[in-house]
C-alpha cells in the first residue's frame, strides 16, 4: 500500500498473483503490532485497531506495504495483528520477521479456513518444508470483499 485511496474508499482490490504458491524470503521485514479482542477467534475490533496502526504510520509519514496485515490468532480471546511497514513507527511496538516463507491464496467463505489451512499444510510439505509459525492475511474488509465480489485470504506461513 502506499496510502492510496481504492474504489471503494477503503481497501484496495488485492491481486493474488504474487501471492499464490510462493516460497519467499524475507530479511528483516518490519511491522507493527496490535492487539484485537476475539470473541471464540472471531474478530471484535479489527477495523477500529487496524486504523489506529495506520494513523500511526501516517503520523510518521510512513507507508504501509500492500495493505498487509498479518493476523496471529493466539487464542479464542485475541490476535495479534501484524501491519508491513517501510519504517520504524514511533509510539507503535516495532518488529521484524525474517526467514523463508510460504503463501497460498485462498477465496471465500471464512467457514472454509479449516479446509484452507490443511491443503496448506500439504502444499507446505509438498515443498519440502516445515511449517513454524502460520499467519492469516485477510486482504479486505467484509464490506469492500461484498463490492469487489471476491474474499481473499491468504495464508502466509514461516518455514524451516
Amino acid at each position: 500500500m502506499e496510502n492510496q485511496t481504492s474504489e471503494t474508499g477503503c481497501c484496495p482490490k488485492f491481486n493474488p498473483e504474487p501471492w499464490d504458491g510462493k516460497i519467499f524470503e524475507w530479511q528483516s521485514k518490519k511491522f507493527i503490532k496490535g492487539k484485537v479482542f476475539t470473541l471464540f477467534y472471531m474478530p471484535i475490533n479489527f477495523g477500529g485497531v487496524f486504523k489506529k496502526l495506520m494513523e500511526k504510520v501516517q503520523k510518521a509519514n510512513g507507508k504501509a506495504q500492500d495493505w498487509m496485515g498479518l493476523s496471529d490468532h493466539t487464542s479464542k480471546w485475541n490476535m495479534d495483528l501484524y501491519v508491513a511497514v517501510d519504517k520504524e513507527i514511533p509510539g507503535a511496538e516495532n518488529i521484524t520477521l525474517s526467514g523463508k516463507f510460504a503463501s497460498k491464496v485462498y477465496e471465500g467463505d471464512f467457514k472454509d479456513t479449516g479446509k484452507w489451512c490443511q491443503d496448506f499444510e500439504n502444499f507446505v510439505k509438498e515443498k519440502g518444508l516445515q511449517i513454524e509459525k502460520m499467519y492469516m492475511w485477510y486482504t479486505t474488509c467484509p464490506k469492500c470483499a461484498k463490492a469487489y465480489g471476491k474474499n481473499y485470504t491468504v495464508i502466509i506461513a514461516k518455514t524451516k
